[in-house]
């Protein structure tokens, strides 16, 4: 039994021998081998993910609102500065010469930004303007607090520096304003309903300066009244000035469009009927028609030569004609 077992394996070759088994020729593999795998250790891997999960599973803390404050701060101050920059402002009334339109204390927005696009006022318009020529001269000047430079610095407040002044646009350049004794008010001839005028105010007053005028508003400039007429240093009183009453264009901040303070005076400023009043444009109106007339001219003349031209040169044939027969 031992010979044949010997001389079955020594007559067949390595690869017909039965029972034998590949493990010598390959490294065993030790330990449990990972299920669905193909005998490759996969632990490496398995730590890296498990680390990619921690980090997950570790979420970002929000940062303190203490710490955002500051941002917040410094980007509401800049937003602010634009704004009073470019759009909106805000001021303060301080004296009694727009009531009872405007109170004193009362907060008006003002839009700076339509005259960037040059947008001029028109009648009607109340606006702020800085001061043309000394007419707040002695007037006093608060001495604002810290608290206040700064809410004036992003334009909540008013600067304590700036000279300037709100009033009603009555007329325009080439508007012709004008008043007798107490009234009415006529611009370009034509008598004003002015319902805003303060009670018992008259439109003008019996004074020599206030009362009795005539202006042509030039162009560039406007002329302005308070709506409270008999306590109102304006247009009127400022004839001898360098610019004989008016206020330069170049010197309006923007229109006044909305009482914004107190809550109990909140209301809008718009331009009042009367200055829709069919005529009082009527100076304004002549302008287009003159210049239609004026550009009409040059081709009328030119037609008119072309047709000579034409009549000139027909004769000049027929008697050519007539000299060849």
């Amino acid at each position: 039994m031992g010979d044949l077992a010997v001389g079955a394996r020594s007559g067949h070759g390595p690869e017909e021998q039965p029972g034998r088994s590949d493990d010598a020729a390959s490294p065993a593999v030790t330990g449990p081998v990972p299920e669905g795998g193909d005998g490759v250790d996969a632990s490496p891997a398995s730590a890296s993910e498990a680390g990619d999960g921690e980090s997950k599973g570790k979420e970002k803390k929000p940062r303190s609102f203490w710490k955002e404050l500051p941002l917040l701060i410094v980007i509401a101050l800049v937003l602010a500065l634009v704004i009073k920059t470019f759009l909106v402002q805000a001021f303060s009334i301080p004296s009694a010469s727009m009531e009872n339109t405007l109170q004193i204390g009362d907060r008006v927005l003002v839009d700076k930004l339509t005259p960037w696009f040059g947008s001029e006022p028109e009648r009607g318009e109340v606006i702020v303007f800085h001061d043309p020529d000394g007419w707040l001269n002695g007037e006093p000047t608060a001495e604002p607090n810290a608290v206040q430079q700064v809410l004036s610095w992003v334009g909540l407040m008013p600067s304590a520096d700036e000279k300037d002044l709100i009033k009603r646009v009555i007329g325009v350049g080439g508007d012709t304003v004008e008043c007798k004794g107490t009234g009415p008010l006529k611009v370009n001839g034509k008598a004003l309903n002015e319902p805003y005028v303060y009670a018992d105010n008259t439109p003008c007053t019996a004074d020599n300066m206030g009362g009795t005028f005539k202006v042509k508003v030039p162009e560039g400039k406007v002329w302005v009244m308070g709506d409270h007429r008999q306590d109102s240093m304006d247009s009127r009183y400022h004839q001898n000035d360098k610019n004989e009453g008016f206020v330069p264009v170049d010197n309006v901040v923007g229109r006044a469009i909305v009482v914004a303070w107190p809550p109990t005076h909140w209301s809008t400023l718009p331009v009042p009927d009367t200055f829709d009043q069919s005529g009082i444009n009527a100076a304004a109106s002549v302008a287009p028609g003159a210049l239609g007339l004026a550009g009409a001219a040059p081709l009328v003349l030119w037609r008119r030569r072309k047709i000579n031209k034409s009549l000139t040169d027909g004769n000049t044939r027929v008697s050519a004609t007539g000299t060849a027969g």
